[in-house]
């Protein structure tokens, strides 16, 4: 089924309108016709099942048939992900947005970005954003993450946002598998962790004195075992859903295990 994309305050109604974007895409490139059966996603659980109603050359009017909710995630997981070189960091965003990611916070190391001036750092994540809006479409993933502008990972740090539990993907001979920090969180405070975030540094790992920036912050350090498997054999979101996926972030590979009522179990391979 052809899938579009509206933000909530444009699917109050019982008729929805595509326009701009959504309307070119709808018209000159899916060549939607009248009568068409198609669904609309508002990036806030909703899914709008609706028939083309009316179709001019820069609009297209839809009737709502059918709606449908997904729950949101009961575990919000914040990707920490240092930018990596060239385009990896959009190939990053679809996938995190496929497996449910709550957050996508992209931050500046000094072995692969440079700063960025304010207008620059909008411009991007406008991008990224749009990346992500793409990605719901094309899995059916009901909620849109939020994708914050890049920041430098010092002033990302300065912030001092606090998660339940906070983790760094590392090969330090202190590292932990996950499920030994989760474990040890659900010990202590008798629950699990309603917000994860997880830092991944970029080709090359952050730098010593990253490093040591985040985990004086309180990230505990997780390890795991290689495997040299590229992310795109992972399969299609739909597996990746049911059976988890392989992500390619810098220089890791981040195993995340999603089930839709579950985003707790995600797993470093």
């Amino acid at each position: 089924m052809k899938r579009f994309y509206l933000p909530p305050e444009r699917c109050r109604d019982s008729t929805l309108i595509l326009a701009d974007r959504e309307a070119h895409h709808a018209l000159h490139v899916l060549r939607l016709r009248q009568g068409e059966r198609v669904a609309v996603q508002d990036g806030a659980g909703h899914e709008f099942l609706c028939e083309a109603r009316a179709c001019s050359r820069e609009r297209v009017e839809l009737a709502v048939r059918q709606s449908n909710f997904i729950p949101a995630p009961r575990y919000q997981i914040t990707l920490l992900q240092a930018i990596p070189k060239g385009k990896a960091i959009e190939d990053i965003i679809q996938k995190a947005t496929e497996l449910g990611v709550f957050r996508v916070a992209p931050v500046l190391s000094e072995r692969v970005a440079a700063e960025l001036d304010e207008a620059t750092a909008q411009r991007r994540a406008a991008k990224w954003r749009q990346t992500a809006i793409e990605a719901i479409k094309q899995s059916g993933a009901g909620w849109l993450p939020r994708i914050d502008a890049p920041v430098a990972l010092r002033a990302f740090l300065a912030r001092g946002e606090k998660f339940d539990l906070t983790l760094i993907a590392s090969l330090q001979p202190d590292g932990r598998h996950p499920r030994e920090w989760v474990n040890g969180f659900i010990e202590e405070w008798k629950r699990l962790p309603e917000s994860v975030g997880v830092w991944v540094g970029p080709e090359g790992d952050f730098t010593p004195a990253e490093m040591s920036a985040i985990r004086s912050a309180g990230a505990l350090p997780e390890c795991h075992p290689i495997r040299r498997r590229a992310a795109d054999h992972a399969g299609s979101p739909g597996a990746a859903q049911r059976n988890g996926s392989h992500l390619l972030f810098g220089g890791a590979q981040l195993r995340v295990r999603v089930e839709r009522s579950l985003m707790s179990d995600f797993v470093l391979l």
